[in-house]
């Protein structure tokens, strides 16, 4: 039976990004590193489940939510940067990187950079598997609006049949309204999408790390299309999910909990 565990909430300081932890303290602890325009509470449900049996780290990424203030902007190379910091002030010497859409980027550059530090991969919907992204959709998505048009700029990250919960579409709704967010969100599109694409990671030389590589897409993805999957090296073992958006952690937490556990040997 699964027990209720201290979920702690640390705030951003000057050396590490604000995080939520959760689970008993042991080696290799899981780390969650959410996509653009989120935050940590993207992963609350899995990160409940996951740290029965590991310690959980879920953190936000700079320029977002609690790391807002962080002192460079939030693009992947600095956020890659500032979790491999934050990882090292805290003590995480060894890791199991979970990282959806530009968090899915994000884990992919702090593996290929240090592959000693990093047990597993596990990469939902991941940013860098082609150019091909739906720019006015994000574009659109760091903007300050209301919550109709909320709901409306969210549809495309979902699959055609999953409701979009009304407490999402105001979380996402009330962090854009925070004092400098919707810029800081703009800034950071900016930055990686270029003429409407995005750039690309080295498939290959992700292929070549020695930690296990997960990869979960869903096939209605309308954010990053479900074709990146394809022609992809051996190493990365797809895992996809029919008929699912680009919010798979939201949309079919189950399914992406059942893979992570797999990668990280919990299964």
């Amino acid at each position: 039976m699964h027990t209720e565990l201290e979920t702690r909430y640390s705030a951003m300081t000057g050396e590490t990004l604000a995080f939520v932890q959760a689970g008993l303290d042991s080696e290799e602890p899981i780390v969650f590193i959410h996509g653009f325009g989120g935050d940590a509470s993207t992963w609350a449900g899995l990160q409940k489940e996951l740290s029965q049996n590991r310690p959980t780290y879920a953190f936000d990424l700079p320029s977002h939510g609690g790391s807002l203030n962080w002192p460079e902007l939030g693009n992947a190379v600095k956020s890659a940067r500032a979790l491999s910091q934050s990882f090292d002030v805290l003590g995480l010497k060894k890791v199991h990187l979970v990282g959806h859409s530009l968090g899915g980027a994000i884990a992919s550059l702090i593996a290929m950079r240090t592959p000693d530090k990093v047990a597993s991969l596990t990469l939902v919907a991941p940013g860098g598997f082609g150019e091909e992204i739906n720019a006015s959709a994000l574009q659109a998505y760091a903007k300050k609006v209301s919550i109709e048009a909320q709901l409306e700029i969210l549809k495309p990250f979902f699959g055609p049949d999953f409701a979009i919960p009304q407490a999402l579409v105001e979380h996402y709704n009330s962090s854009r309204a925070v004092d400098g967010a919707a810029g800081a969100l703009a800034a950071i599109a900016g930055s990686f999408l270029l003429d409407g694409k995005q750039g690309v990671l080295p498939l290959a030389k992700i292929a070549e790390l020695p930690m296990p590589i997960s990869l979960i897409w869903g096939t209605e993805d309308g954010i990053l299309p479900y074709a990146q999957t394809q022609g992809l090296p051996e190493k990365i073992a797809l895992h996809s999910i029919e008929n699912a958006g680009h919010m798979l952690q939201i949309e079919c937490p189950q399914e992406v909990l059942q893979v992570i556990r797999k990668t990280v040997g919990l299964a």
